[in-house]
Formats: C-alpha cells, structure tokens, sequence
C-alpha cells in the first residue's frame, strides 16, 4: 500500500506558473515518469452509490489491468449490492456514513485503497479530505465543497488543505468529472496545443435529452436546484461579475444537437481555470435549459419550494428543498427512459503564431447508449467516466505530487488519451475568431 502511494508523486505541469514555452519544451520528469509506471495493481474505494457511483464503478471494472480491488459505500448498502449485481468481476460493497469521519476512517484502513474516489455529496468533501489525510490515501472528488446552510461556494475551502496535503505526502485531485473535470483538461489541453496563449474561454453544457417527465433532475435534486438558481458569475479583465439568475443567453449550435439556448450561470471551474490559464481575460459558463424547466422552476421558486432555510410545519421543522426532493422522480429511474444526446466543451479564443485563432473542444455522449452500457443516462456517465480516469492518471503516476489541485495543472495528454479508449471520445470544431462567442 505505502510503496504503491509514492506512485502518486511524478511532477506537476507548472503548477500556477507554467506557460506556453514550457509546455512545448517537455517535461523534466519524463525519465522518472517512465521508471514509476509499471504492471503494479491498485485497490480504489467509491464512496457514493448515486448514479456517478455506478457508472464510475462499471469503468473501474473494465480497467481490470489497473484496479484488482474495487469497493463501493454508501450510506444504504443495497445500492452497492445492486450496482456490484449487474458487474462481472467482484465488487466488494460496504455501508458508510460519509458524513462521519470515523467511520470514513475506520472504512479506509479496513480496505486499504490506494485512491478514494469520492462520488457521494458535495457537503462532504472536508469530512473525506481529512480521512484520507489521516490514512495517508490519495482523494479525488468531482464537485465543490458546499455547506449544507450556503449555496455560495469556492474552492478556498479546499486549497487550505494544500499545506498539510504536501506535508503528508498525499495528493489531492479535485473537480474530477466532466464539469468541472474533463472540461479543465480541455482548457489544458487547448493552451499547450492549440494556443500560444488563452484569452477568453466559454464552457458550454447542454443536455439535449428527453426523459419524459414534466420536470425531474439528472442528479440529486438538492444538489442541481441549488446550483441552477445561484446569481449568474463569471470573470472579466481581472474581477468577478455577478448578473442575476438566468437574465443572459446565447442560442448554440451544439453538434449532433442542433441550436439550443444556453444561459450565463455560476460554476466551479472558472474559479480555478482564471488562476491556473495565463493570459485569461475572461472566463463563463453557460448551461441549456428548455422554457418548460424554466416555468417549473419560476414556479417551486415563488412558492418557496427551492428554500434551504426551515419552515416549522405541524409539529416539525421542514427544509423546503429536501422536502421537494422527496416528490421529485429518483434520477436514476430517469435512466430507461432518457432519448437524446449531450454536448460538453469549451470554447477557446486567443492567439496561436501571431494569429486568432477559436475552436470548440467538445465530446457528445448518447444517453440511451449509456444505458446500454452502464444501466445509467449520460449525464452520469460523463461524470463518472473521468473520476475512473483521473484515479488511474494518480495510481499509475501519471499524475500526482504531494498537495491539493485542479485537475488543469497535470499534463493533460494521458487524460485525453483514455477519454477516447473508455467511452467519452473529444472532437476539436475550427470556429471563426471573434471575441463575442
């Protein structure tokens, strides 16, 4: 176990100060990369047995010649026994409260994993970050820390685990999904090929799909409700802008989608990109969204069914958006029913030999193909997908030295190679420069 975790410490891709000249140069660790990698085995823990849980542990599987040992916990242990049911190779399943750091504890050092990869709820980053600093494990996650009584988040939170991090000995990876995630490595990879230099980027997200519910979330209801109804954020000529909720769009033409509507909306990774892309003069991210979801959700948010603060009813303190939760469809009884495709990918504008240059960097996912493979719909599998990736760039020793990062700072070549080999295949659209997208 310990001699496997010293794999996790190759070199970092100019950690927050690499530019152009030393991407194109290569990478002073390529000999000491080349030594560590090897046909040794890695046990990884998932913690999480939503819909991310079983796609993640679906691809886990497949990467047999990388993880012999693969366990799942959740709170509820059926839904590991479940997900464990519909996969060949034995999955070890566990019950977990990972809101309890003895318990997260008590797990690790029980099954001695190699990488916990944490899939469960965002409240619980800091609970799962201090039992792998405590065991000595690497920890990945695929979402900002939130706290249960504040929908405003930001990745401060977690960059103070930095110092003990590295003082341990114990990387950290954070936002390792799609979005943030896969899109990160897109940017990385747009500055170290595409570019001399970035200048304005636009992550766009667009689910095209139909699930055939009148209104339902891809994820746990809490979660999404409370992102998509944040005040608008983004960052413009060195400062943060805030616009209200859904007050700007743009019509996009996604591939193998067609034209949708896409809204200015407040997510995670533009923090860390604005501090990790030199020569970044403006950073947004936009979501699509129908009007019918849009006059539902206008709707719950007039009656105060979106409110996390709680309202005595009966006898009983209620939290309006738990409450809802709990009459909204399960997302992953969405997952049969979901027709359609998604489309993720950043677009990128800045300078390439003196010349514009603006290119749309993107993958489409089929949701009824994920079902196919994985019993999930494609918004899980795009999570789930690179959470599998990034544990196997960290055990392998692609990726990893001691410290808390972004997924953007490593070199993001391996990363976007086993995209295409484990489902989620990217395509590069030449677009007309031109700084308004």
């Amino acid at each position: 176990g310990s001699q496997r975790k010293m794999l996790c410490v190759p070199f970092l891709w100019k950690h927050r100060h690499f530019s152009a000249i030393d991407s194109l140069s290569g990478f002073k660790h390529a000999n000491t990369l080349a030594i560590l990698k090897g046909p040794q085995m890695s046990r990884a823990l998932i913690i999480g047995a939503g819909n991310a849980g079983r796609v993640a542990t679906h691809k886990f599987a497949q990467a047999s010649d990388i993880f012999s040992d693969i366990c799942i916990a959740s709170r509820t242990r059926d839904k590991c026994d479940r997900i464990a049911a519909g996969i060949d190779k034995p999955i070890i399943t566990e019950q977990v409260d990972a809101g309890q750091k003895e318990q997260v504890v008590d797990l690790i050092d029980s099954f001695k994993p190699d990488v916990v990869v944490h899939l469960a709820l965002p409240y619980q980053n800091l609970v799962i970050m201090e039992a792998c600093l405590d065991t000595g494990v690497c920890y990945l996650d695929t979402a900002l820390y939130e706290h249960p009584d504040d929908p405003n988040f930001w990745y401060d939170v977690q960059w103070k685990y930095d110092d003990e991090y590295k003082q341990k000995g114990v990387t950290g990876l954070l936002g390792c999904g799609f979005d943030p995630g896969v899109t990160n490595v897109f940017c990385a990879y747009a500055q170290k090929h595409l570019f001399d230099e970035v200048h304005y980027v636009d992550i766009l997200d667009c689910n095209g799909g139909d699930h055939g519910q009148p209104f339902a979330t891809n994820f746990n209801p809490e979660i999404n409700l409370r992102e998509v109804t944040l005040p608008a954020q983004y960052w413009e000529d060195g400062k943060w802008v805030m616009v209200p909720t859904h007050s700007v769009s743009q019509v996009f033409d996604f591939p193998e989608i067609g034209p949708r509507k896409a809204y200015l909306m407040c997510h995670e990774e533009i923090e860390s990109l604005t501090r990790h892309l030199p020569g970044i003069q403006r950073m947004r991210f936009w979501m699509t969204f129908s009007d019918s979801y849009l006059e539902h959700l206008r709707v719950l948010q007039n009656v105060g069914l979106t409110g996390i603060e709680p309202i005595q009813f009966d006898e009983h303190k209620v939290i309006p958006i738990r409450f809802l939760k709990e009459l909204l469809p399960e997302p992953e009884s969405l997952a049969a029913m979901y027709r359609g495709k998604t489309c993720i990918g950043c677009v990128c504008e800045g300078v390439k030999d003196g010349k514009l240059r603006k290119v749309f960097i993107h993958n489409v996912c089929d949701h009824e193909a994920s079902y196919r493979e994985v019993g999930s719909q494609a918004v899980a599998y795009t999570a789930g997908v690179p959470a599998m990736i990034g544990a196997m760039m960290m055990v392998t020793g692609e990726w990893g030295e001691p410290g808390v990062y972004n997924v953007e700072q490593f070199d993001p070549d391996p990363f976007m190679a086993k995209l295409n080999e484990y489902g989620l295949p990217w395509q590069i659209q030449e677009m007309t420069p031109g700084e308004s997208s």
